[in-house]
């Protein structure tokens, strides 16, 4: 059985519940106190034994295509002023991997990423992640599920329990076997008398061949949009197997809107030991 070794990365999105900030600005380049969304991502995915990470981009994100890219003067003025600290981890963001970028063609939807991606992920699993959601967690979480397909070969969906309440805001899962977590379909945003559980899947998948052919004939669903979840569901509907993975001493954290943005600032920045102090007292005084 092969190894995960490749991830392809969902940036396309224009991060509109963001305006202005994302004007020009790619949305996963937003910080998260001092490092960017999709550096976090990325780090994740280095964690778990990921090598090549695939970028599916369009044409305003070059901000972060340079992230990644060695930084020829920034270097140069850091190395002159001594501060080697610094310089030591600017290099290490271009050398965490090998990245590639692609540009999105094809219809909206979250599993156009997936088929513009396909031809550099043919005859091996791979890691499927949204740039803008966050796991935080003692151990890598892409770890936690590249070991769990390593040991099963499951393919898999990161889902997190969600308020009751909040369930029509999500692709909310149905559970086959509680056991083995064993899943018998997904439900794209339900209402809430309609939904199968509270656990709600997020941008963490390992995925397949199988998925991308599928993918290929999938029609356009919700929204008139191509859905990754659309095409599991038919996948496991023709008698294929697929796991849910909840997070072990973490929590996903979604960053698409200004509260969860937010949020997910004050909760990395709590654990930061120049930070968390600090932060303490303000909230206290706020």
């Amino acid at each position: 059985m092969k190894k995960v070794r490749k991830a392809i990365i969902a940036v396309a999105g224009s991060g509109t519940r963001l305006l202005p900030a994302t004007k020009s600005m790619p949305k996963e380049m937003l910080p998260i106190v001092d490092k960017p969304i999709i550096q976090l991502v990325v780090e994740e995915l280095v964690a778990g034994g990921i090598e090549d990470i695939i970028l599916v981009t369009k044409w305003d994100k070059k901000p972060l295509e340079d992230h990644f890219d060695y930084s020829w003067a920034l270097e140069h003025d850091l190395a002159e002023s001594g501060k080697m600290a610094k310089l030591k981890e600017i290099r290490k963001i271009s050398e965490m991997a090998n990245f590639i970028y692609i540009r999105q063609k094809g219809p909206y939807g979250n599993g156009t990423p997936v088929l513009s991606a396909a031809s550099l992920v043919q005859d091996e699993p791979f890691m499927y992640v949204w740039g803008d959601d966050l796991v935080k967690s003692k151990t890598s979480f892409a770890k936690q599920m590249i070991d769990d397909y390593n040991e099963t070969g499951h393919l898999m969906i990161g889902v997190q329990k969600v308020p009751r309440n909040q369930v029509d805001r999500y692709g909310i899962v149905s559970i086959k076997d509680r056991k083995t977590m064993q899943l018998d379909g997904i439900i794209e945003k339900p209402s809430i008398k309609e939904a199968p559980s509270q656990l709600a899947d997020f941008g963490r998948m390992i995925l397949n061949q199988d998925i991308i052919e599928i993918l290929k004939k999938t029609r356009l669903g919700k929204g008139n949009e191509l859905w990754i979840v659309d095409a599991i569901r038919d996948y496991i509907k023709a008698g294929g197997e697929f796991y849910a993975k909840e997070v072990q001493d973490g929590e996903w954290l979604t960053t698409g809107d200004p509260w969860n943005l937010l949020k997910a600032n004050l909760e990395y920045a709590s654990d930061r030991k120049d930070l968390k102090t600090l932060l303490k007292r303000y909230l206290k005084n706020l």
